[in-house]
């Protein structure tokens, strides 16, 4: 009866593990998943720094680089504000007004005539309509060069003209805030430069906290993403926003999920600041000392083409998403690679699976097997 049990036991091929084994996942370079094959990739130190080049965020000060303040500039759909002196004797404007000495150290300051348009808009071929000066052009100038325009054509008509030409409503000038922020919308730019953080304090902030949040800012056909917490910290990244950026604030819950012999079986939510496979380790708890295998720990992602030497279009099948499957090989048994765990990035969905040690089976097994034979031996005793 003991050697029939031990027969039956020992014809199990697993006894409650929790995932495939290590021999299973070193076989799977000969799978596919949605016919692209999976590859197998040892973390060394070459994969660690193809992947850290990988996936480091471009700063913005790089690629955009910290742009002075544009000044105001009109565009089409601005509207204007002018207004004109004639010295006396008026020959134009007849609507006598007096000019206080504080308005502007360069205007009369004596008994003048003046004309004031509010609320001029600049149409869609970039000009508007002065009287006496016709359509003068606007877009594109700032409101000096349009004011000097206007200046000069009114000379000789009107006596000794001064004209004052400011921005009353800013249409084209502007910034769009979207995504996850209090309040989507445009945000006029003004000469003082405004940068992201001033930006998204004039759309309320971001819905979710801080340290959750990405920005990106897109211009002219370029993207790029930091965390907000990167920007906050490091003023360089903070840079002037200029006409037509898009700022998009995304605060997605970023996770991980562990399976296997850890601490936890669990999906892991983190920062977007990133979090390296050490700190993912620590906050899953470890490997479990009785049943993992430290020579078996595994990280499966989809996997841009690039990072693994795959250039698309080479005829590499790929999954429908155009990405490839990849398995991380890491052996924690190597002191050194608790160096390279501390610059590992963990990605949003990967899983972090740590197989269980070929010895808990064999354990697993002798105590399933004294669980029936101890029993079995005091049966007999007692009948004999």
């Amino acid at each position: 009866m003991v050697l029939a049990s031990a027969a039956a036991l020992a014809g199990c091929t697993s006894f409650g593990a929790s995932g495939p084994s290590s021999r299973d996942i070193h076989a799977a370079s000969d799978k596919s998943v949605e016919g692209a094959a999976v590859r197998i990739v040892d973390l060394d130190q070459a994969v660690g720094a193809r992947l850290d080049a990988a996936n480091r965020h471009t700063p913005f000060s790089t690629l955009f680089g910290d742009l002075p303040a544009s000044g105001t500039v009109i565009g089409r759909g601005d509207q204007l504000s002018v207004q004109i002196w004639e010295a006396p004797p008026a020959v134009l404007f007849g609507t006598s007004a007096r000019v206080a000495p504080s308005s502007a150290t360069s205007m009369p300051n004596a008994s003048s005539n003046t004309q004031s348009i509010e609320s001029l808009l600049v149409d869609a071929d970039g000009s508007v309509p002065i009287p006496f000066a016709g359509n003068v052009r606007a877009a594109g100038r700032t409101p000096q060069q349009i004011a000097e325009d206007i200046r000069n054509r009114l000379a000789g008509k009107a006596h000794d003209p001064q004209v004052v030409v400011t921005l009353a409503q800013n249409s084209t000038a502007t910034v769009s805030v979207v995504g996850d922020v209090k309040n989507n919308s445009r945000v006029p730019l003004s000469p003082h430069g405004e940068r992201i953080l001033e930006v998204l304090a004039g759309a309320g902030g971001v819905d979710d906290r801080v340290d959750k949040a990405m920005i990106q800012i897109t211009r002219d056909g370029r993207v790029a993403s930091l965390p907000l917490t990167r920007i906050i910290n490091e003023p360089s990244e903070n840079i002037r926003l200029q006409p037509n950026d898009v700022v998009t604030a995304l605060t997605k819950t970023l996770s991980f999920t562990v399976l296997g012999a850890s601490g936890k079986n669990d999906e892991i939510e983190f920062e977007a600041t990133g979090i390296t496979l050490a700190q993912a380790m620590g906050r899953m708890g470890g490997l479990k000392d009785d049943r993992a295998n430290i020579r078996g720990v595994f990280i499966f992602r989809l996997e841009r083409p690039e990072v693994v030497g795959v250039t698309p279009g080479d005829g590499t099948p790929l999954t429908r998403e155009g990405l490839v499957p990849v398995i991380y090989r890491i052996d924690t048994a190597r002191p050194e690679t608790l160096f390279l765990a501390q610059k590992f990035a963990v990605r949003d969905s990967d899983v972090l699976y740590v197989s269980t040690a070929p010895i808990t089976d064999i354990q697993r097994f002798m105590q399933l097997l004294s669980s029936l034979v101890f029993p079995i031996i005091g049966l007999t005793q007692t009948v004999l």
